[in-house]
């Protein structure tokens, strides 16, 4: 699917006060194949409900880098059977065990960091994108997590020419625990990115 930025720009301005289901809609109409990625990060639950209401049994792209904690773990086994969520499980081609022995956890500045991050993270979504060739992804971004995505609005389009929908773009951790809340959607805050040092340095899948 091609689409123009002078598009882009339209459809941020004329859904910027939209209500998530009303963009998620909107992002079908323009192409029903679809998927949602997910790490199962603290809101998650909030894209996984919004998307799968509107779309039932859409594709869950979930790369797991084999460094989640017990609660991410557990937390995801509960959103998955609660929602009934179509998941598609991406791992790295190496364990963590043997990574452990050859590489560890390189530092940012570690020139080892580049090939650590393309293993457990870019790798599996690239061939998770390869498998499913969607036109559409929606994703759980929000402006005020890093540089990067502060500036690319509810609709754009990743570096792989997908239309990229981040239907909570606007909203703050605030708004997302009243959504929760309403919705009767867990949440858990014990995650860990091994390829992040700092909250709002930006993973690599995006930027």
């Amino acid at each position: 699917m091609m689409i123009k930025q002078e598009e882009i720009d339209k459809l941020n301005l004329q859904f910027k006060e939209a209500k998530p289901s009303e963009i998620i809609k909107k992002a079908n109409e323009l192409s029903s194949n679809a998927v949602v990625t997910t790490n199962f990060r603290p809101y998650e639950a909030a894209i996984l409900f919004a998307v799968n209401a509107v779309k039932p049994n859409i594709p869950v792209v979930w790369c797991d880098t084999g460094y989640n904690t017990p609660q991410t773990y557990r937390h995801a086994n509960q959103v998955i059977e609660d929602l009934k969520l179509n998941v598609f499980l991406y791992v790295p081609k190496q364990t963590v065990a043997h990574r452990d022995v050859v590489m560890g956890i390189p530092s940012v500045d570690a020139p080892e960091h580049a090939l650590f991050t393309e293993q457990v993270k870019l790798e599996p979504f690239k061939r998770a994108m390869e498998f499913h060739k969607p036109k559409v992804w929606f994703t759980n971004l929000r402006q005020g997590q890093t540089a990067f995505r502060n500036s690319i609005g509810i609709f754009s389009v990743s570096k792989e020419g997908v239309l990229k929908v981040s239907p909570f773009y606007y909203w703050t951790d605030v708004d997302l625990d009243v959504y929760l809340n309403e919705h009767k959607l867990p949440n858990e805050f014990k995650y860990f990115d091994p390829t992040k040092a700092l909250e709002n340095r930006e993973c690599g899948l995006h930027a």
